[in-house]
């Protein structure tokens, strides 16, 4: 189950994310001509610019994300974080029930992994 179904959010189909997504890459290559002065001759310009920046977002708000569950005095926090930004991170890198070190700092935890890097999460939920 991936992130988005565990907080009750419905994960987008793909037909309607590409429609979503260019509707939206429409939208902003119009504001680029507005904002232009209703410059002519910018439509290719305005195009390309306003794909970038949607694209940009859109992946940003997408990326694929994954939960690591520790429990630490009695609290049990769920950190999310980013697969891409994981430096590696893969699920399994620690024993069920196995004592790890986790420094926590806002709405920051970060765990200490084997190879001595820190794996950061955005803390999503805490109970207990």
């Amino acid at each position: 189950m991936d992130a988005a179904a565990k907080r009750g959010q419905q994960t987008p189909r793909p037909a309607e994310s590409l429609a979503e997504l260019q509707e939206a890459i429409r939208r902003r290559a119009e504001e680029l001509y507005e904002l232009s002065g209703r410059a002519q001759g910018r439509d290719v310009q305005n195009w390309v610019q306003a794909e970038a920046e949607v694209r940009r977002e859109w992946e940003e708000r997408t990326a694929r994300k994954a939960a690591i569950v520790v429990k630490v005095e009695g609290v049990r926090y769920v950190g999310e974080y980013n697969v891409a930004d994981a430096d590696g991170y893969t699920p399994g890198e620690f024993a069920a029930g196995e004592a790890i070190p986790v420094r926590l700092q806002g709405d920051k935890m970060y765990v200490k992994r084997p190879n001595g890097k820190e794996l950061e999460t955005e803390i999503v939920s805490r109970t207990g």
